[in-house]
C-alpha cells in the first residue's frame, strides 16, 4: 500500500481503524523481528511492540511526516526497546563475561559446522558489540535500513553510523574467524 495513502486514512477519523489495523498488518512482523534483536526474548518483545502500537495510535496525529512512517515506528520502537532495557537495569543480551568465559573454554569442532552452528557463532559474535554498534548492525543488515533510514531514527549523523558498522563488521568477521572457531 501506499504510504502516503494510509497515512491520509490513519488522519481521517471514519478510516482511522481500518488503516491502523492495514499498519499493523504492514509493519507487525519487521518491528518484532527489529525489538526481538534487541531483547532476545518472546514475551519482552511482544510487550514492547504492543507499547510501541499504543504509542502510534496515541500520536498518529502528531505525525509531522518530516520522516516515513516506517522511519517514524522504528524510532519509537527503537527508543521504547531502550527504555525498557535502561528500566530493568540489566543486559538481556547474553552476559558478555560468560559468554566470552564459554568461548575460551569451549573446543573447536572437528567436524564441519553446520548452517545453525554459523548462526549461533553470529548471535553470540553480535552480543558481544558494543550497543550502538549491535544497534546499527542489526538495523542495516537484518532490517535492511539504509544509512538514511538510520540514521533519521537514532537521530545521528550517517557518517557516525558507517563507522559504527563498519566496525561492527570487522569485529564479528575478527570473532568469527578467530583461531578458538577455525575448523580443524
Amino acid at each position: 500500500m501506499n504510504e502516503s495513502v494510509l497515512i491520509k486514512q490513519l488522519k481521517n477519523p471514519d478510516e482511522k481503524e481500518t488503516a491502523f489495523r492495514k499498519l499493523i498488518q504492514t509493519y507487525q512482523k519487521n518491528l518484532y523481528y527489529h525489538i526481538r534483536r534487541m531483547v532476545n526474548d518472546h514475551d519482552d518483545t511482544d510487550d514492547i511492540l504492543q507499547n510501541t502500537f499504543i504509542l502510534v495510535w496515541k500520536n498518529l496525529d502528531k505525525f509531522r511526516e518530516e520522516s516515513s512512517l516506517k522511519t517514524w515506528m522504528y524510532r519509537i520502537a527503537t527508543n521504547e526497546t531502550i527504555t525498557f532495557l535502561n528500566r530493568k537495569n540489566k543486559r538481556v543480551y547474553a552476559d558478555v563475561d560468560t559468554l566470552e568465559n564459554n568461548v575460551n573454554h569451549s573446543t573447536p569442532p572437528s567436524v564441519p559446522i553446520s548452517g545453525e552452528e554459523i548462526q549461533e557463532r553470529l548471535k553470540r559474535a553480535i552480543y558481544l558489540l558494543p550497543e550502538k554498534q549491535r544497534l546499527v548492525f542489526n538495523m542495516r543488515y537484518y532490517d535492511e535500513l539504509s544509512f538514511r533510514e538510520i540514521s533519521e531514527i537514532l537521530e545521528t549523523s550517517e557518517g557516525g553510523l558507517k563507522a559504527n558498522y563498519h566496525h561492527a563488521v570487522k569485529k564479528i568477521e575478527q570473532y568469527l574467524t578467530s583461531s578458538e572457531w577455525s575448523v580443524a
